[in-house]
């Protein structure tokens, strides 16, 4: 009777399913550790809580009067320009742009200038602090041209027709992408760095190999398991964001698909790490200072709690090179701003060609015994 190795590899599937869900270490930095983010940034709600007021200068604005210098010298405010305008469309639906100010010559009130503000609902947390300074910078421009005479500029502002409605953008439609990140990543290297040294340091790989089954099926057997144990964590990390936190899947049901495959391929990549993290380590004691210097730069660069544009200019290729950077990117792409796989098909490139670049040193690295 012809041996089944397909059915030899679900055995190993199940057998490593159940060594996982009995793993603390496992359940701890996949699930719990990610958890425990989304609750706290979930709880605290709000934008993000930048400090300092991003705006746009209104098409035709006056940029030669004093009000537009105390507004461009002002230390908490920074004026943004876009390449395009869907590009500062984006910033704007997702609350990065505090509002559009504009400054125009007044040519029959009593004020030289007319300034004015524009935002939306996405930006609550910042347009009343952003108009407040506005008034202030009025009033101080105002005092040093005349003192006693009238004001500078004045201010028109309209709460019903000033902001716009649109879909607010969370903390936690930034944070749960990226934390779904993390516990992929952590599951990827360390899960499978841990795993395969154990098997190999237990002779349990030895064992294996007294069987008829082959190494191919198992490592499919051993990697589906992971596979599978990291779905299940997406699934719930997912679920649990958008039904208690309000985290946003713009198209329910196709979002939350799309978000699982693109777990899958940072999955794989990750893993990826881990077999040669466990090819190169000679004992457990050598596994975390490898695994953390793959997995700690990714975290810290990665966009996992601060956008990488909020990082210095020097610092932004770096993290734009780092897979998890793409990954994160691609599925808060996808669960706020709707788009699909082929609309993040670069930042899925850039993860396969990770994927081919460390399954070909990790095939150079591994070691079976």
């Amino acid at each position: 009777m012809k041996y089944n190795q397909v059915r030899a590899m679900l055995a190993i599937t199940v057998g490593s399913l159940r060594s996982i869900m009995r793993s603390p270490s496992a359940v701890i930095f996949s699930f719990v550790f990610p958890f425990i983010f989304i609750l706290v940034f979930g709880f605290i709600g709000g934008n993000g809580g930048r400090q300092n007021f991003r705006i746009v200068m209104a098409s035709g604005s006056d940029t030669s009067n004093d009000l537009y210098s105390a507004l461009k010298n002002n230390q908490s405010v920074r004026i943004m320009k876009y390449a395009s305008a869907d590009e500062m469309n984006v910033d704007i639906q997702k609350g990065r742009i505090a509002g559009t100010v504009s400054i125009s010559k007044n040519t029959t009130g009593l004020t030289p200038y007319t300034v004015s503000l524009k935002s939306t609902t996405s930006s609550n947390d910042k347009w009343p602090q952003l108009k407040a300074l506005i008034d202030n910078l009025v009033n101080e421009v105002s005092q040093q041209r005349y003192k006693d005479r009238p004001s500078y500029a004045s201010f028109h502002f309209n709460h019903d027709t000033d902001i716009k409605e649109i879909r607010q953008y969370k903390t936690i439609d930034f944070i749960l992408p990226g934390q779904l990140g993390f516990s992929l990543l952590s599951s990827g290297v360390f899960g499978v760095a841990f795993m395969f040294f154990n098997l190999r340091n237990t002779l349990v790989l030895k064992r294996f190999f007294a069987t008829p089954i082959s190494r191919t099926y198992i490592i499919l057997g051993e990697g589906l398991s992971r596979v599978i144990f990291q779905m299940i964590t997406a699934i719930v990390i997912i679920l649990a964001g958008y039904f208690f936190f309000g985290f946003t899947l713009i198209h329910h049901v196709q979002t939350l698909l799309e978000m699982l495959v693109l777990s899958f391929i940072g999955l794989l990549v990750f893993m990826g790490f881990g077999f040669i993290v466990s090819g190169l380590a000679t004992s457990d004691s050598t596994i975390p200072p490898f695994a953390n210097l793959i997995t700690l730069p990714q975290f810290l660069l990665g966009g996992t709690f601060f956008s990488v544009e909020n990082f210095p200019t020097w610092l932004q290729p770096i993290s734009k090179i780092l897979p998890l950077t793409h990954l994160n990117t691609a599925m808060r792409s996808v669960a706020f701003e709707g788009q699909n796989l082929w609309d993040v098909r670069a930042e899925i490139a850039v993860l396969l060609i990770w994927g081919v670049v460390v399954y070909a040193v990790a095939v150079k690295v591994f070691k079976w015994e």
